[in-house]
């Protein structure tokens, strides 16, 4: 069957798409199988000439390269090297005899400055300690360390945030107390206070080295900013803490 009948042969099952004839499809299909024989002689016989090149190829690697890989020669690893574990003892006295840098060690936060807050209203030292500490402690500072009794721990050591109370004295007459914010050491604290310098000001960080004989507390000086030095001595009753058990009074 010519590529004219392969058409003709088309369009007549065109036609009947409906309803295919089965003589009909047999003869395209006989048809396209001729019409497509010559297109698929040249594939064949390129493939019969591949086999042939590939055959001489393999021959070709089996006289030039005798370690060529052939499915009748396996691979052959080479054989693996033991290698012996490293000796401990050495190592350790290696490691011994090097001397590790130290790391240096964390720095202390430094402590902040002595400094002076000019508050928008003028603050007593009392109510100023009473809104620091939450202590319900009222009057004069004066009376802070009486009252006190009963209510709160009374110590003679500083804590961090209790009230320091000092006692009053002529120049001092309602007393003053102020809320230790830092244990510097066994001598040195930083507190916060408001109106020791009879402004209505707030001291932050200000430095109150212990004097006394015993270092109980009982006598202190205070650091004046203005001076950069530390002032007076000062009498101490004690001091207030309130997140800690009630101990027994000394008096």
């Amino acid at each position: 069957m010519q590529p004219a009948e392969v058409i003709r042969a088309g369009k007549y099952v065109k036609r009947k798409a409906g309803t295919l004839d089965m003589a009909s499809c047999k003869r395209l299909i006989l048809a396209m199988a001729a019409a497509a024989a010559p297109l698929f002689a040249p594939m064949a016989a390129h493939a019969s000439l591949g086999d042939t090149s590939n055959h001489l190829l393999d021959q070709f690697a089996s006289v030039s390269h005798p370690d060529a890989i052939t499915p009748e020669k396996p691979i052959m690893l080479p054989a693996t090297q033991h290698v012996a574990a490293p000796d401990e003892s050495a190592f350790q006295a290696e490691v011994s005899g090097f001397n590790m840098p130290s790391l240096p060690s964390m720095a202390v936060a430094e402590l902040p400055q002595p400094s002076v807050e000019m508050p928008l209203k003028k603050l007593a030292c009392v109510e100023y300690a009473r809104a620091r500490s939450g202590l319900a402690v009222f009057g004069d500072a004066k009376f802070w360390w009486a009252r006190a009794k009963n209510l709160y721990a009374r110590l003679r050591t500083p804590v961090e945030n209790s009230v320091m109370v000092f006692t009053a004295t002529p120049k001092m007459r309602l007393g003053h107390v102020a809320v230790v914010t830092n244990i510097v050491s066994k001598r040195e604290i930083r507190v916060d206070q408001a109106n020791w310098q009879n402004h209505g000001e707030i001291d932050r960080s200000t430095p109150i080295m212990d004097v006394s004989a015993k270092n109980d507390w009982s006598k202190v000086r205070v650091w004046d900013i203005k001076s950069g030095q530390y002032g007076n001595v000062y009498a101490v009753s004690g001091f207030i803490a309130k997140n800690l058990t009630r101990q027994a009074d000394a008096e």
